[in-house]
C-alpha cells in the first residue's frame, strides 16, 4: 500500500508541475501588462525585473500553504485513506476544469478554482463518511472549516468590488493631479509620488509579507513589528529626498523606477498568492504522507490526520524549485509570450476593437449611468466642472507619434494597487484571484480616465459583469466535478483512480496538442505578408465559399421549414449560428494584420479594407441568415402552418434555382455566375412577391403567415444585393491587381533604349 501513495504523490507532483506552467502561461500577462504597454522600458529589461519576482515571491508564500491543509476543512476528521482520495480528486477535476474551460473559451480563475475544487471535494468525502456509518447529513458542516471558507469566499468576491472601487478612486485622484499632461506636475511632486509608491510597496509587500516567508526567523519579524512606523517614515522621506535629487541632478526619469518596481511587487505577489493554487495540495499531500509515515504506517483509514493541524513551514527548497520553474516558463512558453501579445493589442487605450460584447444588463448600466450623470452635471457649477474636464482633456499626439496602450500614470496606479491588494490579501493568508484584481483594477482606472465613452462603455461594464459571473460558474463547476470525482473513488477505489489518471494525462496530451496547432497557425499568420495579392487570393477563394455555403444553408432552411420538420431547423439554426461565429472571426483577420512583421504600402492598406468591407456584407447576410434560421423554426415550433400549394412550390424553386446558380465547384466561376444572373433573380422575387399579394389570402395565409413568406423573399434579396456589392469590390481589386502588375512590366523612359 505504500508503494500505491508513493505512486500517487508523483502523479501529483507532475500535476503540480504543469499547473505551474499553465497558470504562469495565462497569468504572466497580469504583472507584464502595464510595462510593456506603456514601454517604458525593454522587452528583457521588464522580463529580469518579473523573474526576480516571481522567485524571491515564491519563498514569501510558505504561509499560503495552510489553506490546502486545513483552510477548508478540517483534516482531524479524515482519516489518512481519505485525506489522499480528496486531494487526489481535487487535482483531477483542476485538471478537466481547467482543459474543458480552456476548450470553450470561458474565463476561469485558479484561486477560485481551488478553494471550490477542496470545498466540494471534502463535503463529498463528509457525506460518504456519514452515508457508511449512518450518521446524520446535518452534520456535513462539522466536516468544513465553516468561518475560514466562508472568509475565503468572501474575501474573493470582495476583491472584485474592492479592486474596481479602488482602482477608479485612486486614478482618478492621480490624474487631478498630474492630468493627461503629466510631465508639468511631474517635476513638482514626481519625488513625492515615487517615495510614496515604493514606501507603499516595501509596507505591504515586505513588511506585512514577511510572516509567510519560508526563511524569516520570529525575532526578525518582532523587530519589524515594533519599528513600523519609524521605518514607514524613513523609508519615505529618504526616497522623497532621493528621488528629487535624481530628477533635478540626473533628469531621472522616476516613472521608470515605480512602474518596473510596481511590476517586481506584482510579480511577487503573483507568486506569494498563487502558488498554493498549482502545489498546495501536492504538497499538503506530502506532509499528509510523512505525517502517516512518522507514525509507523498504520491502518490508512483508521489513521486521523489531526498532524495537519500543526503549522509547517513549507520547505524553502520546494518553493524555490517552484518559483525556477515559474520563470522558466515566463522566458520559454510560446503560449505566455502569445497571451501578453494579444492582451497588448487589445488593452490599448485606442483600441476600437473591444474584447467583450454587450450584454442586456450593460445597456441598461450605461442608460442608467448616463441619466445620473446628466443631473450631477447641471447640479456641478459651471466653473468647477470646466476646471475638471480641463484635468482630463487628452493629450494631442505629435505627427508621427505612435500612441501607447497606458500612459505612466496608469501604469503605475495598475501595478502598485493591484500589488498591494494581492500582497494585503497574501498577508492574511487569504488566496485572491490575481486575473481578477488586476482586472478590475485596470478596468476601475480607465473608467476614472474617461476611457468609457458612448462607444465604450457597454462593452467594458459587460465584461466587469462578465468577470463577475465567471467567478459564479467557476465556483459552481469546481465544487460539483470534485465532489462527483471524489465519490467516484470512494465508490471505485484504485482501479477508478487509475482510469482517472489516465483521463488527466490524455486531457493534458490534447491540450498540447491542440496549443501546438493553434500556436503553428498563429505564427503562420503573423508571417503573412497580407499583401494586395494575398487578399485577392483569400477573397476569391472565401468569397464563394461563404456564397456557396450560405445558399445551401438556406435551401436546407425552404426543405425542412415546408416539409414542417422542426427537428431538422433546430440542426440548421445551430449550423447558421456557427456560420455566423467563423465569419465574425474571418473579418477580425482585418485587425490582426496589423500584427504582420511585413509593412504594407499604400495599395496594400487599400486592399486589407477591402478585406473589411467584403466581409462585413458577409457577416451581414450571415446575421440575416440566422435571423431567418430562428424565426422559421419558432414558426414551425409554435406548430403554425406551412406553405402549401403553388407559392410553397415557388419558394422551393426560387431556393432550388439559387442552387442550381451556384453549383457545386466553390470556386470564383460561382460568383460570377451569381453576378450574371442577379436580375433574373430579383426578377423572379418580384414575380412571387405580387403573386402572394394577390393569391395569398385566397390560399388561407393569415398575417403571420405572409410575414414569413416575405422573410424568405427578403433574405434572397438581401443575399444579391450584398453579394452585388461584393462583387463591385472584388472587381476593383482584380483591377488594382492587374494594375500594379502591368506598371511594374512596364519599362519607364528612362529604360527603354533609343534605337541605332
Amino acid at each position: 500500500m505504500d508503494n500505491y501513495y508513493i505512486a500517487v504523490l508523483a502523479f501529483l507532483g507532475c500535476l503540480a508541475i504543469f499547473d505551474l506552467f499553465v497558470g504562469v502561461s495565462n497569468d504572466a500577462v497580469n504583472f507584464l501588462n502595464s510595462a510593456l504597454g506603456c514601454r517604458i522600458a525593454k522587452f528583457r529589461t521588464t522580463m529580469w525585473v518579473a523573474t526576480f519576482g516571481v522567485l524571491l515571491g515564491a519563498t514569501f508564500s510558505s504561509g499560503m500553504m495552510e489553506i490546502a491543509r486545513s483552510g477548508v476543512f478540517h483534516p482531524q476528521m479524515f482519516s489518512f485513506s481519505e485525506i489522499m482520495i480528496i486531494f487526489f480528486a481535487v487535482m483531477i477535476a483542476d485538471v478537466v476544469l481547467l482543459d474543458a474551460f480552456n476548450s470553450l473559451g470561458l474565463p476561469t480563475s485558479t484561486t477560485v478554482s481551488i478553494v471550490f475544487e477542496l470545498l466540494g471535494s471534502a463535503m463529498a468525502a463528509a457525506f460518504f463518511k456519514l452515508y457508511m456509518d449512518g450518521g446524520s447529513i446535518e452534520m456535513v458542516f462539522d466536516y468544513i472549516n465553516t468561518s475560514k471558507a466562508l472568509t475565503i469566499i468572501s474575501a474573493i468576491l470582495v476583491s472584485v468590488v474592492v479592486a474596481f472601487v479602488s482602482g477608479a478612486v485612486i486614478q482618478y485622484i492621480m490624474r487631478l493631479i498630474f492630468s493627461f499632461y503629466f510631465e508639468r506636475m511631474y517635476y513638482k511632486i514626481g519625488a513625492i509620488f515615487g517615495g510614496f509608491c515604493i514606501t507603499a510597496i516595501m509596507y505591504f509587500l515586505v513588511m506585512k509579507g514577511a510572516k509567510g516567508a519560508s526563511f524569516m526567523q520570529p525575532e526578525w519579524i518582532a523587530w519589524i513589528d515594533a519599528n513600523t512606523r519609524i521605518i514607514l517614515i524613513s523609508l519615505f522621506v529618504g526616497l522623497s529626498v532621493f528621488f528629487q535629487i535624481l530628477i533635478m541632478a540626473f533628469k531621472v526619469n522616476i516613472f521608470k523606477i515605480v512602474i518596473l518596481s510596481g511590476t517586481f511587487s506584482l510579480a511577487f505577489a503573483f507568486a506569494g498568492n498563487d502558488l498554493v493554487n498549482f502545489v498546495g495540495v501536492p504538497l499538503a499531500a506530502l506532509d499528509s504522507w510523512k505525517i502517516w509515515s512518522a507514525a509507523g504506517n498504520p491502518a490508512d483509514d483508521s489513521f486521523m490526520m489531526s498532524g495537519l493541524l500543526n503549522p509547517v513551514k513549507t520547505d524553502t527548497i520546494f518553493l524555490v524549485a517552484s518559483g525556477l520553474v515559474m520563470t522558466f516558463t515566463l522566458w520559454f512558453s510560446k503560449k505566455a509570450h502569445r497571451v501578453i501579445q494579444t492582451s497588448l493589442n487589445l488593452s490599448a487605450q485606442q483600441s476600437d476593437h473591444e474584447l467583450f460584447g454587450s450584454s442586456l444588463a450593460g445597456r441598461v448600466i450605461v442608460r442608467t449611468t448616463m441619466s445620473l450623470g446628466s443631473i450631477v452635471n447641471q447640479i456641478i457649477p459651471g466653473a468647477v466642472k470646466k476646471g475638471l474636464d480641463s484635468r482630463f482633456k487628452h493629450r494631442r499626439l505629435a505627427r508621427g507619434e505612435e500612441p501607447l496602450p497606458f500612459d505612466y500614470v496608469r501604469a503605475s496606479v495598475n501595478l502598485v494597487l493591484s500589488a498591494i491588494l494581492i500582497a494585503s490579501a497574501t498577508s492574511l493568508q487569504l488566496p485572491l484571484s490575481t486575473t481578477y484584481v488586476t482586472f478590475m483594477v485596470a478596468m476601475g482606472s480607465s473608467f476614472a480616465d474617461g476611457a468609457w465613452d458612448r462607444e465604450t462603455a457597454v462593452y467594458r461594464i459587460s465584461g466587469v459583469l462578465t468577470v463577475i459571473s465567471g467567478w459564479f460558474l467557476t465556483a459552481l463547476t469546481a465544487s460539483t466535478l470534485a465532489a462527483v470525482i471524489c465519490l467516484l473513488m470512494f465508490f471505485g477505489g484504485s482501479v477508478v483512480s487509475f482510469l482517472l489518471a489516465l483521463l488527466a494525462c490524455a486531457l493534458l496530451i490534447r491540450s498540447n496538442i491542440r496549443f501546438s496547432k493553434e500556436n503553428k497557425a498563429f505564427q503562420a499568420e503573423r508571417k503573412m505578408r497580407y499583401d494586395v495579392n494575398t487578399i485577392r487570393g483569400i477573397l476569391n477563394e472565401r468569397i464563394s465559399q461563404n456564397l456557396f455555403t450560405t445558399v445551401t444553408l438556406y435551401n436546407s432552411i425552404v426543405e425542412n421549414f415546408l416539409g414542417d420538420s422542426e427537428s431538422g431547423l433546430r440542426k440548421i439554426k445551430l449550423k447558421a449560428n456557427a456560420n455566423f461565429d467563423r465569419l465574425t472571426r474571418e473579418r477580425g483577420l482585418y485587425y490582426r494584420m496589423n500584427y504582420s512583421k511585413y509593412k504594407p504600402n499604400k495599395e496594400d492598406f487599400d486592399a486589407r479594407y477591402s478585406y473589411f468591407r467584403t466581409f462585413t456584407h458577409l457577416r451581414d447576410v450571415g446575421r440575416s441568415l440566422q435571423s431567418l434560421a430562428r424565426v422559421a423554426k419558432d414558426h414551425i415550433a409554435n406548430r403554425h402552418r406551412t406553405f402549401q400549394g403553388e407559392l410553397g412550390q415557388d419558394l422551393a424553386d426560387l431556393s432550388q434555382l439559387l442552387v442550381e446558380i451556384v453549383g457545386s465547384n466553390q470556386d470564383t466561376q460561382s460568383v460570377a455566375a451569381f453576378h450574371q444572373n442577379a436580375q433574373t433573380l430579383l426578377n423572379r422575387i418580384e414575380t412571387i412577391q405580387e403573386k402572394l399579394l394577390l393569391t395569398g389570402p385566397e390560399n388561407g395565409f393569415s398575417s403571420r403567415g405572409c410575414e414569413i413568406y416575405l422573410s424568405f423573399l427578403l433574405f434572397a434579396r438581401e443575399l444579391i444585393n450584398h453579394y452585388e456589392i461584393i462583387q463591385m469590390l472584388q472587381q476593383k481589386l482584380n483591377n488594382s491587381v492587374a494594375t500594379q502588375a502591368s506598371s511594374s512590366t512596364t519599362p519607364t523612359v528612362s529604360e527603354v533604349k533609343p534605337a541605332v
